[in-house]
């Protein structure tokens, strides 16, 4: 067996670490009291909303949470803008955004779709806070993806949510166009066929995840047709091989973070962990995606978003401890980016009191070259590479350097300056002027943002998405 991977240990009594880079995620976990007092009062004397990534590093984690401020909230993207908006609708006077640039830009843009437009929004660095994805999303090769798509009779662009407003509102220009997210895009590939069985949907601009969605709708054709439709009530067999064709995939898109989840963490991971739950977000490559996939069929894992990840660990731990008395050890392999562990603890901390038999093991399949000697007394070890990537080959990838930009020093920063706005003018998200057909990109790039959120209400392709997809179907005819 080889070295083990890093890992946390869990207990009611409390957290052990295995190996440097575990060390360096629980370093955190109980932030120092004065610091969380301070923060908590800069928010509440600036009554400041804060929605943050589950991404973001240990230390600005913990301190968040630790301050139990009402007006925070940990999460995926797409709930981040949900959470900005009740936020504002219980006053507060202002909204920070912990995470990259294309989270804050959707944050503005659902703010001012709800009435909001005049509550400021601040990142925290007043550099720009990129992202790999969705920087993909802005090359011309993905311009040229959209265009084949529109020369497409009865295309649709199902767009991941990760992608800057510009990206949004160009591919809405181009082909009609809806947003989406981990937590529903097979869901709204599907509904779209269901509701329109001639169409062509075109996603983007995640490779693996546009590969994890063709393989599992192969997957699916497999199946009988309760199986399906316990997937979707409304496909069978038939309709499920109809749509294969006519489902793309843009090929040249990936997030750094995931990139490093493949075939040698997959062998490892099958190797010495066996009776581990595998847990894959949709982005991971591959490898890694059929062995969540492998896992969840088994009643040991789950597929999917930051979310249901967070979810699956919470209900294993919940059904340990409901079990009976007798101990119980969980062992889960988080595939996704290590700043999760976080909000991972804290959910699982309450109910390991109420069930002290249980105890969690959190395994990171990174390397322990993803650790970063600093030279530093206090904080000698912190996630990341010399290179800034904190990958390797012999591990995962352990943090996304982009995400690690949102520090706790530079949220204290904003807070000290949000009584005087003109302070923060370079923290407020991107602000497109140019035109596009004759609208402006804020207008035209929160349409496919809309979209989604109908719905989501609905279950349904909203009216004018489907009649911008017949009128340029005619169009083009």
């Amino acid at each position: 067996m080889s070295q083990p991977f890093p890992s946390l240990l869990l207990r009611a009594d409390g957290v052990a670490a295995q190996g440097a880079f575990a060390e360096a995620q629980a370093a955190f976990l109980d932030p120092d009291p004065a610091t969380v007092a301070r923060l908590r009062a800069l928010l509440q004397a600036g009554e400041v909303g804060v929605v943050a990534h589950f991404y973001m590093d240990a230390e600005l984690q913990g301190a968040l949470l630790a301050t139990r401020w009402t007006r925070m909230h940990i999460s995926d993207s797409l709930v981040m803008a949900d959470r900005a908006v009740a936020m504002a609708q219980a006053g507060a006077r202002s909204i920070v955004v912990l995470g990259v640039d294309f989270m804050s830009e959707n944050v503005r843009a659902v703010l001012d779709s709800s009435g909001f437009a005049a509550v400021p929004v601040y990142r925290v660095a007043a550099e720009p806070i990129g992202c790999s994805l969705a920087a993909a999303a802005e090359a011309p090769a993905y311009a040229a993806y959209l265009h084949k798509a529109a020369q497409t009779p009865n295309s649709l662009h199902v767009v991941y949510i990760n992608t800057s407003l510009r990206t949004k509102a160009l591919a809405q220009s181009i082909v009609p166009t809806i947003t989406c997210t981990s937590s529903n895009v097979i869901q709204t590939v599907l509904e779209t066929f269901a509701e329109q069985p001639g169409a062509h949907v075109w996603f983007g601009p995640d490779t693996y995840m546009g590969q994890n969605l063709r393989v599992l709708f192969e997957g699916l054709a497999g199946l009988d047709d309760a199986a399906i439709a316990a997937v979707h009530p409304r496909h069978d067999r038939a309709s499920i091989a109809a749509l294969l064709p006519r489902f793309h995939y843009f090929e040249q898109g990936n997030c750094i973070v995931h990139h490093m989840f493949g075939g040698e963490v997959v062998e490892r991971v099958r190797a010495d962990y066996p009776e581990a739950h595998i847990t894959a977000h949709l982005e991971v490559p591959g490898e890694m995606f059929a062995l969540g996939l492998e896992a969840q069929r088994h009643g040991r894992g789950v597929v999917g978003s930051t979310s249901d990840i967070l979810g699956h660990i919470t209900r294993e731990v919940q059904a340990a401890g409901n079990r009976g008395p007798e101990p119980s050890h969980l062992q889960f392999v988080l595939g996704t980016e290590a700043g999760m562990i976080t909000s991972i603890v804290h959910a699982v901390r309450g109910l390991l009191k109420a069930h002290p038999q249980v105890t969690v093991e959190i395994v990171f399949p990174v390397a322990e070259g993803a650790v970063l000697a600093t030279g530093d007394a206090e904080l000698p070890l912190v996630p990341g590479v010399a290179g800034g990537e904190g990958c390797s080959t012999a591990g995962g990838c352990a943090t996304c350097p982009y995400m690690k930009m949102n520090s706790l020093d530079a949220l204290m920063a904003v807070l000290e300056k949000v009584a005087t706005p003109a302070a923060l003018a370079n923290h407020a998200p991107r602000i497109y002027r140019e035109p596009i057909a004759g609208r402006t990109i804020a207008q035209l790039g929160e349409l496919p943002i809309l979209h989604m959120r109908e719905f989501q209400r609905s279950g349904h392709l909203p009216s004018a998405l489907v009649e911008d997809m017949r009128s340029r179907h005619a169009a083009s005819r």
